[in-house]
């Protein structure tokens, strides 16, 4: 056996055993996700609580414009911390306070004579669509979402300033619209975030958590408006 034989079989031994530069992508990209799940779990929870203790409190609304200050003030504030433990710190507290915003929204559904199957069934429909959107994302069926991008955001703006109109002018039918409009972005914004976190777009899982948030509890929120619309209790 020559030299350089028996040196070429150690360097292909190491050369097998050392990760290419792919796995070790999947391996962080699948990271990523894992802790973007657990924290959103958690974040999960921590507002249903914050919600349910609104609600028992019977604590009034705290109003479009604190709410919107509130929510994007500590929007702001995590994207700033988003690379430091003090980023979950504010996450928590921004889906804390948007739970707390939801509290006297599910006391006004549970006034209703329906109201407790109403808020049961937008929640067991959020799951369901949040759990299969996001196994559909990871599909090889599933449509690039990357390049939905920049028309979801776009949309997701004017579906905004249209909730904004219909409050401020008290416009029900409009409110109900941008209720279904929200549903659809929603569902493409979760679709939208999988990908962009399997891919590698979305390499910190706080802002990644923030997003599916955000779209879960909206699409919660858009069907809650829908279904009490669809069961003749609302106006």
């Amino acid at each position: 056996m020559s030299i350089n034989s028996r040196m070429e079989k150690p360097q292909a031994a190491v050369a097998a055993a050392a990760p290419d530069a792919a796995s070790l992508n999947a391996l962080e990209q699948n990271g990523v996700l894992r802790n973007t799940y657990r924290l959103l779990s958690m974040t999960l929870a921590f507002s249903a609580v914050t919600a349910v203790s609104s609600a028992a409190l019977n604590l009034p609304h705290p109003g479009i414009l604190l709410t919107l200050a509130g929510y994007f003030g500590l929007l702001f504030l995590t994207s700033y911390l988003r690379n430091s433990a003090w980023g979950l710190v504010s996450v928590f507290a921004l889906t804390g306070f948007m739970g707390y915003t939801l509290g006297p929204i599910l006391n006004a559904y549970l006034s209703l004579a329906n109201g407790a199957t109403l808020i049961a069934t937008a929640m067991g429909t959020t799951a369901v669509a949040f759990v299969g959107l996001s196994l559909y994302a990871r599909s090889s069926a599933a449509p690039d979402m990357m390049r939905f991008g920049p028309f979801l955001f776009i949309g997701i703006l004017v579906a905004f300033c249209l909730g904004l109109a219909a409050i401020f002018f008290s416009l029900p039918m409009l409110s109900l619209a941008v209720s279904g409009l929200f549903v659809m972005l929603m569902s493409g914004l979760i679709m939208w975030e999988t990908q962009n976190i399997v891919r590698g777009g979305e390499t910190n899982y706080i802002m990644a958590t923030v997003t599916l948030f955000v779209s879960v509890f909206n699409l919660f929120t858009s069907l809650l408006h829908i279904f009490g619309f669809l069961g003749g209790e609302e106006g």
